[in-house]
């Protein structure tokens, strides 16, 4: 899995530069996130807007991600979403527990 991370006003910004985070990729992610999680980075953005498709496995990965930062008092946060993924979180009421963000600067404006 492509990803990239910076560190942008106390985040750690995850870029994901998958057009698809399904059950081939998944595994990847999350452990990729645990592993920022366990290294101390609980307050972590992740930005998924070369993302065009995600299934179940790629949603529990994030959502794996967001309880364990929450559980050390960190934030997860989502910048960037295509429509087309934004309607599986919406499908998922998982747009009820992740805060997703327009694009990057709102998502670092808002949860500072």
């Amino acid at each position: 899995m492509k990803l990239n991370l910076e560190k942008v006003k106390g985040f750690s910004v995850i870029f994901i530069k998958e057009e698809r985070i399904d059950a081939h990729n998944s595994g990847e992610l999350k452990a990729y996130i645990l592993h920022l999680i366990e290294q101390g980075e609980v307050n972590i953005i992740v930005q998924i807007e070369c993302v065009r498709f995600i299934d179940s496995s790629g949603l529990g990965a994030l959502l794996s991600g967001y309880k364990h930062a929450t559980a050390k008092s960190g934030k997860l946060a989502l910048a960037c979403c295509k429509q087309q993924v934004l309607s599986m979180f919406e499908l998922t009421r998982l747009n009820r527990v992740f805060d997703i963000y327009a694009d990057l600067n709102e998502a670092l404006e808002n949860e500072t």
